[in-house]
């Protein structure tokens, strides 16, 4: 059985991954921006105790002006980023990654769709007996 979805996922982290490594290599030009969604909760995440009281399930990253300390690893990636003041490490697994976005250059990409969709529906009562291989890439279209 091919996993479509897997493979389709695994790619998705490839783009970010590039994306990153680009970003460490090169820098940031003055208009992007990379916006960077993940679960706080996440058991491989590494965060400062206060900030996960702060963001108990899920926080947004802004890489832009300040960070430092920009690691690409193979499951992972870890950055330092100033909160109130307060530089802070993080290290971010990347299936923990729910969605990233450069707003300035109108890209994004959603990781997490499904698992959010399915919470959802479980949440609200849905029949989530059915299931669907297929993916509508008209969804991942921008407008």
């Amino acid at each position: 059985m091919i996993e479509y979805q897997k493979i389709l996922d695994s790619n998705i982290l490839n783009v970010l991954k590039e994306i990153l490594i680009n970003i460490r290599d090169k820098g940031l030009s003055n208009n992007n921006q990379l916006y960077i969604t993940f679960f706080t909760n996440h058991k491989n995440v590494e965060l400062p105790n206060w900030l996960k009281q702060k963001y108990p399930e899920e926080m947004t990253i802004v890489i832009q002006y300040e960070f430092y300390d920009l690691e690409i690893n193979k499951n992972n990636f870890s950055i330092s980023l100033s909160f109130n003041d307060i530089k802070t490490n993080l290290k971010i697994d990347y299936n923990s990654i729910i969605s990233f976005a450069d707003p300035s250059a109108n890209f994004g990409l959603i990781l997490q769709k499904n698992k959010i969709q399915n919470n959802l529906k479980k949440n609200l009562g849905v029949d989530n007996s059915k299931k669907s291989n297929v993916i509508n890439f008209s969804e991942y279209k921008k407008n």
